[in-house]
């Protein structure tokens, strides 16, 4: 049967326990979202407790598949409570997601088990070679081959979920422009971490600006001496992996708009957008997302047209629902204590951050007609 036009599969007991795990874990954050949104805490201690429940090791490939569907409802139930933690689960399981599929096994086993169960944490530095694959920007890291390496040089303006014992995935343009991709160990001392800016929203995601001041990365950190093949390969798992922010996030606005009914209903009822608006489309969304998460490693145009569009459909139902909780709560949603104006906030990073919206149209609108 074609894969494109399968029924959604359901979750299987081992994934359903794995989700019920990750709930119990996730409840916490009702009692440090906010400082987390504040930038007052980056919580790496629960991060490693997902870990345990099985957050960060679900989508592990085995027998020559994957299935990535555990993982992003893993993500959406942390987005369900908290954005900012959902986006550092995407960064871990991107990063997962790199080493299993690399080709390089001494770094798999001597990285991948940590990363996977959460004893070790990292992040995702491929905002700027993805843009640079789309021809959007040059790719900023520069590197020289050595005899065991490489020596990089340059600045990556926003890497997250990093500190001094954490890794993370990058690209470096070779002397001859091909592309390497390679993990990196905050804790080299060639590489810098410089604090950002404060942002509208994700400032406890322990987001970085990170310098290569001609760094050492040795043969045995490199993910893919020839990156583009390799990003190919894990592409649609990068882009399917954020669909867990996006879903949980739009679960939560339909709540809340459930919630003012009891209050406000009699006039939020002439609101255009209704919450089973809403539920319709997510249920929709999430239906696509478990058939896609089935099969990432499919190379046909089709399916890659269907994860672009589905990321696309992500990003904007992310922005209408939280725009419509606002419009629901009124006033209430205004104060800044209340969630709904966090998740506004929220919702517009789920449409920016890298592939953002712009970028994926630029992408559709380049794929044969």
């Amino acid at each position: 049967m074609d894969t494109l036009a399968m029924e959604a599969p359901m979750f299987s007991a081992a994934q359903d326990a794995v989700t019920d795990r990750i709930r119990g874990v996730a409840a916490e954050l009702s009692t440090i979202v906010e400082a987390i949104d504040k930038g007052q805490i980056y919580p790496a201690a629960l991060m490693r407790r997902l870990g345990e429940a099985g957050a960060w090791g679900s989508h592990l490939p085995r027998d020559g598949g994957a299935d990535l569907a555990a993982a992003i409802e893993g993500m959406a139930v942390v987005a369900e409570h908290c954005g900012a933690t959902a986006f550092l689960g995407w960064c871990q399981n991107a990063l997962v997601w790199y080493l299993a599929n690399s080709g390089n096994e001494d770094l798999r086993n001597a990285h991948l088990e940590a990363l996977a169960s959460g004893k070790r944490l990292g992040g995702s530095g491929l905002s700027n070679p993805v843009k640079s694959l789309s021809g959007i920007e040059g790719i900023k890291l520069k590197g020289r081959k050595i005899d065991g390496g490489y020596i990089v040089r340059g600045n990556l303006l926003w890497v997250s979920n990093l500190g001094e014992d954490h890794l993370f995935a990058a690209i470096c343009e070779d002397t001859t422009g091909a592309p390497v991709m390679f993990v990196a160990d905050c804790a080299a001392p060639d590489i810098r971490l410089t604090d950002c800016a404060p942002f509208l929203a994700m400032d406890g995601t322990a987001t970085y600006s990170v310098q290569f001041r001609d760094a050492f990365i040795p043969d045995a950190m490199v993910l893919a001496h020839s990156a583009v093949p390799f990003v190919a390969k894990i592409r649609a798992g990068f882009i399917l992996l954020q669909m867990g922010m996006a879903i949980g996030l739009i679960r939560d606005c339909i709540n809340i708009m459930h919630e003012m009914r009891g209050t406000l209903g009699h006039v939020n009822k002439f609101l255009e957008d209704q919450p089973e608006d809403f539920e319709e489309l997510l249920a929709a969304m999430e239906k696509e997302t478990r058939i896609l998460a089935a099969t990432p490693y499919d190379t046909s145009e089709a399916y890659w047209r269907r994860v672009l569009a589905l990321r696309l459909r992500g990003g904007e139902a992310s922005i209408a629902a939280a725009h419509a909780a606002m419009l629901h709560c009124g006033a209430r949603g205004y104060v800044m204590a209340h969630r709904a104006q966090r998740r506004l906030r929220e919702a517009y990073f789920v449409a920016i951050v890298t592939p953002a919206t712009k970028q994926l149209r630029k992408m559709l609108a380049e794929l044969p007609n």
